[in-house]
């Protein structure tokens, strides 16, 4: 079996919100797991992380985002490209999620990005996940 660390990542987070958890934790760390966090803090789909420990893998913690009636902000997340098989989209091909609404993170020589950035940047590149 393939160990897959970013399935991991959208499987706790995912079982999180479903379970009305305030924060999840996600270990191991990796410098991919931190920069997807990254971008959900800067899209607005969760609160924040902090690092709790950064000996041999590292953990950190996850604060899930939800509404004033407290329904999650994210309703969704879906592992596009796996180790299993891979996906690629050209500049052209890049997807719209829920026309807009969501965002798809992809991974390009330009480092990782979400889906508005690659084509405001003409790139494309392996399509890992798409989050709404």
């Amino acid at each position: 079996m393939i160990y897959d660390p970013i399935a991991d990542l959208l499987t706790r987070i995912r079982n999180g919100v479903r379970a009305r958890h305030e924060s999840v934790i996600i270990e191991p760390l990796s410098k991919m797991k931190l920069r997807i966090l990254d971008i959900l803090k800067k899209e607005g789909f969760i609160e924040g992380y902090e690092i709790l420990s950064e000996e041999r893998g590292g953990k950190c913690r996850v604060y899930l985002k939800y509404d004033e009636e407290g329904n999650p902000v994210i309703e969704d997340l879906q592992r596009v490209s796996k180790p299993s098989r891979r996906v690629y989209v050209g500049k052209n091909e890049v997807p719209w999620v829920r026309n807009g609404l969501g965002i798809a993170i992809i991974s390009t020589s330009q480092g990782l990005m979400t889906d508005r950035e690659a084509r405001r940047r003409g790139v494309g590149g392996e399509l890992l996940l798409m989050v709404w």
